[in-house]
């Protein structure tokens, strides 16, 4: 399937090619004849396919640029047959005529390369040491982006402005005149010139960023007045910044004043809307001003390489909060005794870290429960939606919501490749069953079987819903959800130019204006109404797009067929039914034994022939064997219910903070006592400390160290 789609998408970069090396040809043959028509329209031919590639085609020309033969070269290529065509027409005087028109098609690259040195510096003074979101930097002298086309693309510059100058050069072969090239090379010289210099403007002190000292001087500043006390840590890659937002609702409502803090640039705009500030530190040295901050204590929700960086801050505690929970290895990682504490979610991660005996201490492991599992409605008792108006028998919604293949390389991991078809299958064979396939988003980012699985997958939903047919919403629906839409994207994202850059981005990303957090709750929340509104209750869906959310997905589910990871644990908020694929090679029993999170499932095995029972549990809840323990499981994974886990969250918060700064006020007794000339004045300062600590704790009040 993924080579079929392809391939028209290879026929057309092929024929692009050959059309582009084919003119080349052309244009140097009737150049040696010369052939003044086949000439000129081969010339001007390719000079026009090449910038439509630029513009339309990037990827297929980066293929070029890979064996240097780049957009430069491609047109001094064309530049020099034309010079060489001129010489053979007969009429056009080689010194009289054409040295000037060859010294001005010099000058013409020497300004080329003028502006994009202009532009190199000018992209080196706009890379600030840091950058922030939710925060007003406007001391920082920020400024609006040079155009696109002068700062970042030196290919459509040159393209673009060099199409005088070939019109021009091709005049003079029709016409043997040379003023002709003489003007329109003169228009690209004004152009590259004049570009050059109005680039150039952005170098001037009224334009150009402070430097790096004066940069973090203000950060020094803005977080000795914003005084944060909390922060969550996380560095990535493109794919992974949900690890991130899944934390962000609970950390607005943490106790204290919540910082995010990341490592790569990219990801400032991957993080979805919030109202805390942002503030990303490229590189290490940096990162190491919030070490003389009122940071208390950071939160990890991932383990990456650069988290050990942020590590050796001393004056910061630092928790382990993780992007979810399950019995997979990755969930009991090493890495985490290298946290101060590592918050899980109920009893059961407790024990999966002492037997798997990675150093991690029992005295450091705090259950916190799972805050941002709120959104999850707890089970009716019997499947929703009706089949229509003339039948009383329901649809039974089924969520198929694999999880993705892992770094490891086990078969257990996820049932994509060796089950996931037979699964879909089964749940299709039954006319009473709606599927929702969603996906986890790195599937087949490391075993192309995944990947290939997965499309063959998507394939068949799609195919079995276009076999349906009924009744279906009405034009108003599509209305509903495109306004909702428009609603929510205005509050979630925003708008940049195409020339917009990070310095520009920051200065439009200041202080947010009043609390968007609820704002974008309550537009999430339409959306959604409006997202399962605009489809009729029998249609099969496959969604792969960020929205809507799995938590979503959930609420409209009466089952869920998954894999050992974390969407297990946080279905069971629900305590409806579940199942389990076992493509592990294990047996059953030693399968629930291995995964306490599966005790309380339909267990499936790869051929899936237990799907029939699955269905008939969930419409028969008196046949439900798993209900009770369900109920004992969602305890013992995700911890009791009351009180709230967002109030446990902000004990823990509170009591690894208050840890932070009994070690401040240590360091400073230490530090009077090893200085005996300081004594007096750091041991009054410890007192100070101390005091503010025990106001602190009877006002409720936060303070700074």
């Amino acid at each position: 399937m993924p080579s079929a789609g392809l391939a028209p998408r290879r026929v057309v970069q092929l024929s692009a090619l050959f059309a582009m090396f084919a003119l080349y040809t052309a244009q140097l043959v009737s150049a040696l004849i010369p052939y003044v028509p086949v000439f000129v329209a081969a010339s001007a031919a390719g000079l026009a396919l090449d910038t439509y590639l630029q513009y339309k085609q990037p990827g297929l020309l980066s293929l070029l640029g890979k064996i240097r033969f780049d957009v430069t070269v491609r047109q001094l290529l064309r530049d020099m047959l034309i010079l060489v065509g001129l010489l053979r027409i007969d009429g056009i005087q080689p010194l009289a005529e054409q040295s000037p028109l060859t010294i001005a098609l010099l000058g013409v690259y020497a300004l080329h390369f003028l502006c994009q040195a202009v532009a190199v510096l000018v992209r080196r003074t706009r890379a600030l040491p840091i950058v922030t979101r939710n925060i007003d930097a406007s001391e920082l002298r920020l400024s609006a982006a040079p155009p696109r086309i002068l700062s970042r693309r030196p290919g459509h510059r040159l393209l673009t402005f060099a199409v005088p100058g070939t019109i021009g050069l091709l005049a003079t072969a029709v016409t043997t005149n040379a003023l002709w090239g003489g003007i329109g090379l003169g228009v690209s010289i004004v152009l590259l010139g004049g570009g050059a210099a109005y680039l150039a403007t952005w170098l001037l002190p009224k334009k150009r960023a402070l430097s790096e000292q004066k940069v973090m001087a203000w950060l020094d500043r803005w977080l000795a007045e914003y005084q944060p006390t909390v922060a969550m840590y996380f560095s990535g890659g493109t794919s992974s910044a949900y690890q991130a937002n899944m934390w962000l609702s609970t950390l607005a409502e943490v106790d204290g004043k919540p910082l995010i803090v990341l490592r790569e640039r990219f990801m400032v705009q991957k993080i979805d809307a919030t109202d805390v500030p942002i503030i990303c530190f490229p590189k290490v040295a940096t990162m190491f001003s919030l070490e003389n901050s009122t940071l208390k204590m950071i939160l990890h929700p991932a383990n990456a390489a650069k988290t050990s960086q942020v590590l050796r801050i001393p004056t910061i505690k630092h928790a382990f909060i993780n992007h979810g929970e399950s019995d997979k290895l990755s969930s009991c990682n090493p890495y985490a005794k290298a946290y101060d504490e590592v918050w899980v979610a109920g009893p059961a991660a407790r024990e999966r870290y002492q037997l798997a005996d990675i150093g991690v201490e029992d005295k450091d492991v705090v259950e916190v429960g799972r805050p941002q599992l709120s959104p999850i409605k707890r089970s009716t008792g019997a499947p929703k939606g009706t089949r229509g108006e003339a039948t009383d028998e329901r649809f039974t919604t089924v969520l198929y919501a694999p999880t993705w293949e892992g770094w490891d390389g086990n078969p257990g991991n996820t049932s994509v490749p060796l089950a996931g078809e037979n699964i879909v299958r089964h749940l299709l064979a039954d006319d009473s069953v709606r599927l929702l396939y969603k996906p986890h988003p790195m599937t087949g980012s490391v075993d192309p079987r995944a990947g290939a699985a997965n499309e063959r997958i998507k394939a068949m939903v799609r195919e079995a819903a276009a076999k349906r047919s009924g009744e279906r919403p009405g034009p108003e629906a599509a209305a509903e959800l495109a306004r909702c839409a428009a609603a929510l994207d205005k509050l979630t994202s925003t708008a940049f130019r195409p020339s917009a850059d990070e310095m520009e981005r920051m200065m439009l990303q200041g202080t947010p204006d009043g609390d968007r957090q609820a704002a974008v709750a309550e537009a999430t929340a339409a959306w959604e109404d409006a997202y399962w509104a605009s489809f009729p209750e029998w249609e099969h869906l496959v969604i792969t797009d960020a929205r809507p959310a799995i938590f979503t997905c959930f609420n409209q589910a009466d089952v869920l067929i998954s894999d050992v990871s974390s969407v297990v644990s946080d279905w069971l908020t629900s305590e409806k039914p579940y199942a389990v694929a076992n493509t592990s090679g294990m047996s059953e029993g030693d399968f629930r034994a291995g995964f306490p999170t599966v005790s309380a499932a339909t267990i499936l095995t790869p051929e899936a022939t237990e799907v029939p029972a699955l269905l008939a549990a969930v419409r028969s809840p008196e046949t439900d064997s798993h209900a009770e323990a369900r109920a004992e499981l969602k305890e013992h994974l995700l911890g009791p219910s009351d009180p709230p886990s967002l109030d446990r969250f902000n004990a823990a918060v509170r009591a690894l903070c208050d840890r932070a700064d009994e070690r401040r006020v240590r360091m400073v007794s230490r530090l009077a006592a090893e200085i005996p000339g300081q004594r007096d004045t750091d041991t009054d300062a410890a007192d100070e400390f101390a005091e503010a600590l025990e106001s602190e704790s009877e006002t409720g009040d936060s303070i700074t160290a």
